[in-house]
């Protein structure tokens, strides 16, 4: 951060800085993988790569996602049932092996609270999980509003959606698991400002 302090200087902290701490971890993982040889597993959700709350370069770093193709809901309920289960053929100890304050949604907080949402740090935004729920209804924003959804809030996730896509296209390869995953199956135009309406 030294040496970005003079091209800084008189500006706030936000999400330029967050993404330098996610962008660090990420450099010293790809070190340890380049030296020793273990694939670097990346960690963004499907919610979270629907809005591009995965960091390029940080958390998106590493040359698979296994839950890729997961929701963060998904994902909590996949940490529940590894405490509760050892897959056949798991190598792995039985009993909580996720701690439980990682496998359950938390309270949106304005603060940076160990019990944070989602990887978006210090900022009074929504969290990942009410944008991706808004958006995974997969009807257009007109229907998605008639079930319920608030206007604003669904016009706020389709735009994240097609602006992500420049995000998406970069993720490394993950599990398909739903008959849609971001991908060949699903891809937005990054030109011409897409909008598919």
């Amino acid at each position: 951060m030294g040496s970005l302090a003079p091209s800084f200087a008189g500006t706030g902290s936000g999400v330029t800085e967050e993404n330098i701490q996610s962008r660090a971890r990420g450099t010293i993982l790809m070190a340890v993988s380049n030296k020793f040889g273990p694939m670097v597993l990346t960690t963004g959700n499907k919610s979270e790569m629907s809005v591009g709350y995965a960091t390029l370069y940080g958390d998106m770093n590493g040359g698979f996602n296994p839950i890729k193709d997961l929701y963060k809901m998904q994902v909590y309920a996949f940490a529940r049932w590894r405490n509760d289960n050892v897959p056949p053929g798991g190598l792995g100890p039985s009993g909580e092996v996720i701690p439980q304050e990682h496998h359950r949604p938390r309270r949106r907080r304005r603060n940076c609270a160990p019990t944070r949402p989602t990887r978006i740090r210090c900022r009074p935004i929504r969290s990942s999980t009410t944008s991706s729920n808004a958006w995974s209804s997969r009807r257009w924003a007109s229907t998605r509003s008639s079930r319920g959804h608030d206007q604003a809030l669904v016009s706020e996730v389709e735009s994240m959606l097609y602006i992500a896509e420049y995000k998406r296209r970069q993720a490394a390869p993950g599990v398909k698991i739903t008959r849609k995953p971001f991908g060949r199956d699903r891809r937005y135009p990054i030109t011409n400002r897409f909008r598919d309406r």
